[in-house]
């Protein structure tokens, strides 16, 4: 119960700290535009876009699973972070499972500049029937996807990583020494159009 009310605690305090973080910049952009100080007002904005990009991450963490089957979030490890418009991305979450060497991990990216090579590469006729079958396109939950796989030299265990383009976010599910079918299995555990909704 003592650890509850900690949680709550603590989930309250970001909560108000990120209020106060907003509406401290929010007053300072108002306050620098006031005085002509263009530049400043900019940067204050992008300040309070960093903020609301994390705000929305910790928001989409909720929604991942707590599990991939065996494999326990690591929730303590959990990364979000907001990165403003300066370097061009958006929010970026990030969700591991597992400690060993079975391990999976969720990244969702909005704005990511690899959106447009991939759909590119989606829209190529000859990428889900030829090459060396390491990597081909699929469907997960109507979205088209870029499954890659890559074989361990020393254990010949197989990782797989699914890249799956959405609007401006990228969701990539990446999952060591696994099956094909478990991966894609789990990947439909994710709920992907709300995370598109969200981070779009």
């Amino acid at each position: 119960m003592k650890k509850i009310f900690s949680l709550l605690f603590l989930s309250g305090f970001t909560f108000v700290a990120f209020g106060q973080d907003f509406n401290k910049n929010l007053a300072d952009a108002r306050t620098a535009y006031a005085a002509g100080n263009l530049s400043n007002s900019r940067f204050a904005m992008e300040q309070m876009l960093h903020t609301l990009d994390a705000a929305i991450g910790k928001d989409i963490l909720k929604l991942l699973p707590p599990k991939m089957d065996a494999l326990a979030a690591n929730v303590k490890a959990d990364n979000t972070t907001g990165t403003g418009t300066n370097s061009g991305l958006g929010l970026y979450v990030q969700l591991t499972y597992g400690t060993g060497a079975k391990t999976a991990t969720i990244d969702i990216i909005n704005n990511s500049p690899l959106i447009t090579s991939l759909n590119a590469l989606l829209a190529l006729p000859f990428v889900g029937r030829g090459g060396d079958g390491n990597q081909k396109v699929v469907k997960v939950q109507g979205y088209k996807a870029v499954l890659s796989r890559t074989e361990n030299s020393e254990t010949k265990k197989l990782d797989y990583d699914l890249q799956v383009p959405m609007q401006n976010t990228l969701v990539t599910f990446k999952m060591t020494e696994a099956q094909e079918a478990d991966v894609l299995r789990l990947a439909n555990t994710i709920p992907l159009e709300k995370i598109a909704s969200m981070a779009q």
